[in-house]
């Protein structure tokens, strides 16, 4: 028992923020400082020939090697692999004849004043797809729908296969997996898919062949592009335990490992350790001035966290290859999209600084990594499609190479040299891009990070909450669709998210997918189900639709921030027409107001203001008569004021001159969308305000 406690304590403890927070900056700083050390300070041994090494021992700079240049050489020409190439005529021949099958079938099916018995011996003498009579019937009687579905599929498979070659070899292999694609599509028959099959299967042939040319050629490039071996800063010269021959103590000469040294350099440990920490304070020094609402969030802190170290790891790594390899600015793309892009700049700043001291103070490296990050993280900013991501990476490899040609021109470098960097610059903005595209995905997950992308992933009309709306509760999808399209124009207006208010209006109402027919725009007959239901009653479901759509919402795993315009797009607004019926009907009986409000939270966010406002708006803007500027106007001014007057905007950080803004985008979108409407009186106006 008394060990249970205890655990229960630790656990306790660890979930505190503080604690989370405290760790968080430890684990940090140690392993900064640790990579910065390995890096920095290599130690010094008294060495002899015939000695075995007594550790690892590592080159600190760049040395050259000549034997093992040599080893490259032969290992260059090894690894060469015999180089094959595509005969392009075999895929359009075998496209030609499956083309020309198809089109004599199309006709001989069009074929009027004969039977189907000579339609398929017509049909028998054209075919040069060797395919069974029983398959050539199957032309003649399937849809012609199907077959020209079909036709596509197998074009686009023979297209996919062929392009990238096939071996004599890989013929059969491929067959079967060409027979399991089909098989895998739904949309054919059984014996749809087996004419497909047929058909591909029996008109693919191998179309990659060994380029004995080709292969000389690499041979004879791979042993010119063999350059003299360096062992560059890091590698191993003498594994520990190793006999140290008198080539390898030369090298170790070279590299100054020799030298006793009898105590330990404390000064690099305390200067390392003094640069980790101001590194680590600025960088939470600038969170709190511009940031500080990450500070309360530790999935964001983590986030942060792991996203430096996986970089700035991979970045060590990659700085092996070339400096200028590096993919920095992939920490500057992601932190840009996925929390903000001033943030993106002060980390790229401060990784860039600390791979600069432990990389041998490359100025090079500093200038092209403080500017690649910088363009990147201003590059992805409201990035709004994957492909924008792709454009940001080319744009960091263009600013590299200049800058790289730029240095190579002040610094009178070799022209060998600067293609070479430049090359690495420009392969360094494209895997960050790859990096930060591919890796988006699981941080938005893991971190339940809502971005532009998601957002439109969201948006899409084939996600299945919009889907079972629109078949299921089709005017409340209309309407969501309009208050969509009002709310993106207002929080433009006033520099909102106008994607998120946009995306969030589609599915505000999704909690009338339990009820539908009891809200009034899904209702197809003129018999209204809360004419026979008391007006307590009808309160009761109509405000029940917000935590019904938070059930979906969380159901479906909608983000958070969506959830809450759910919870906030009616606050606690009184249902007053309910209300009104109930203190009519009920004269003798206490009618309690609560009961007739929402139980929702008052919008905390301006974009939870605007699409309160143009749920409101639209279900009142709908039905007016011959619409022109000033009615709506007027409408419009009426319901922002009761909401003012109700105290619904009190919470949220909105101003008159917004409300202003906010109108008038209204009346601009309203005016293009309805017309010739039945004017509503005062009590129906008050009354589709509720319900809707």
């Amino acid at each position: 028992m008394v060990h249970k406690i205890n655990n229960m304590v630790v656990i306790r403890f660890f979930r505190k923020k503080l604690v989370n927070k405290i760790m968080l900056t430890s684990i940090f700083f140690l392993l900064i400082f640790i990579s910065m050390l390995t890096s920095l300070a290599p130690e010094k041994y008294e060495l002899q020939v015939g000695q075995k090494s007594p550790a690892d021992l590592r080159a600190p700079r760049d040395i050259e090697n000549k034997i093992a240049t040599n080893r490259l050489i032969e290992k260059a020409i090894k690894s060469v692999e015999p180089r094959e190439k595509i005969d392009p005529t075999i895929q359009i021949d075998i496209k030609k004849k499956i083309e020309k099958f198809f089109k004599n079938a199309y006709q001989i099916r069009n074929l009027q004043d004969i039977t189907n018995e000579e339609k398929l011996s017509l049909l028998i003498k054209k075919n040069e797809l060797n395919l069974s009579e029983k398959e050539l019937s199957l032309m003649l009687v399937a849809s012609e729908k199907e077959l020209k579905n079909i036709e596509s599929y197998i074009y686009e498979i023979i297209t996919q296969v062929m392009s990238t070659g096939i071996k004599l070899e890989e013929l059969e292999k491929e067959k079967i997996a060409i027979e399991n694609y089909f098989k895998g599509l739904k949309e054919f028959s059984d014996k749809i898919k087996l004419l497909g099959i047929k058909i591909v299967n029996t008109s693919i042939k191998p179309n990659r062949f060994l380029d004995v040319e080709t292969t000389r050629q690499k041979i004879d490039e791979a042993k010119n592009a063999v350059e003299k071996v360096i062992v560059k800063k890091g590698s191993i010269i003498v594994n520990k335990g190793d006999i140290i021959t008198e080539e390898q103590l030369k090298l170790l000469k070279d590299a100054g490992i020799t030298k006793q040294q009898g105590n330990k350099d404390y000064s690099l440990y305390f200067g390392i350790a003094i640069l980790v920490i101001i590194a680590e304070v600025l960088l939470i020094a600038y969170i709190y001035v511009f940031n500080r609402d990450i500070l309360t969030s530790l999935s964001k802190l983590y986030l942060i966290f792991i996203i430096f170290l996986s970089v700035y790891l991979l970045s060590k790594t990659t700085y092996k290859i070339s400096c200028y390899a590096t993919p920095v600015a992939a920490s500057a793309m992601l932190i840009g999209i996925l929390i903000d892009s001033r943030l993106a700049i002060a980390v790229n700043l401060i990784m860039t600084v600390l791979l600069t001291l432990s990389s041998g103070n490359n100025i090079g490296f500093f200038i092209t990594s403080l500017i690649g990050g910088t363009v990147g993280a201003f590059s992805v900013t409201h990035t709004h499609q994957r492909s924008n991501i792709f454009l940001s990476g080319l744009i960091v490899s263009i600013c590299n190479m200049m800058i790289i040609i730029g240095l190579g021109l002040i610094n009178h470098y070799e022209l060998s040299k600067v293609l070479t960097d430049s090359f690495y610059g420009i392969l360094n903005g494209i895997f960050c891009a790859i990096l930060t595209i591919g890796s988006l995905p699981l941080w938005e997950s893991a971190f339940h990070i809502l971005t532009p992308l998601k957002l439109l992933e969201l948006s899409n009309p084939n996600h299945p909450i919009l889907k079972k709306l629109l078949l299921e509760a089709p005017g409340t999808y209309h309407h969501s669709i309009i208050v969509g399209n009002l709310s993106e124009a207002a929080a433009d207006a006033i520099g909102a998210n106008g994607l998120f208010a946009r995306v969030s209006a589609f599915y505000h109402d999704i909690g009338k997918l339990k009820r539908p027919y009891l809200f009034k725009e899904n209702q197809l007959t003129s018999e209204n189900p809360h004419d026979k239901i008391t007006a307590s009653l009808s309160a009761m479901i109509i405000t029940s639709h917000v935590d019904d759509g938070i059930e979906i919402a969380k159901k479906y795993k909608l983000p958070q921030e969506i959830i809450d315009i759910i919870e906030q797009h009616h606050g606690n607004t009184l249902v007053k027409y309910f209300y009104h019926k109930a203190i009519n009907d009920e004269k003798n009986k206490e009618v309690d107001e609560k009961d007739f409000r929402y139980n929702g939270t008052r919008p905390q966010s301006r974009e939870a203001a605007i699409v309160m406002l143009a749920d409101s708006i639209e279900a009142a803007v709908r039905s007016m008569p011959e619409p022109n500027s000033e009615k709506i106007k007027k409408l419009i001014d009426k319901i922002i004021e009761d909401k003012l007057n109700d105290h619904q905007l009190d919470e949220c950080d909105i101003t008159l001159k917004d409300l202003e803004k906010i109108a008038s985008s209204f009346i601009t979108v309203l005016m293009g969308i309805f017309h010739e409407r039945i004017e509503y009186p005062e009590l129906n106006i008050k009354k589709e305000e509720v319900v809707e």
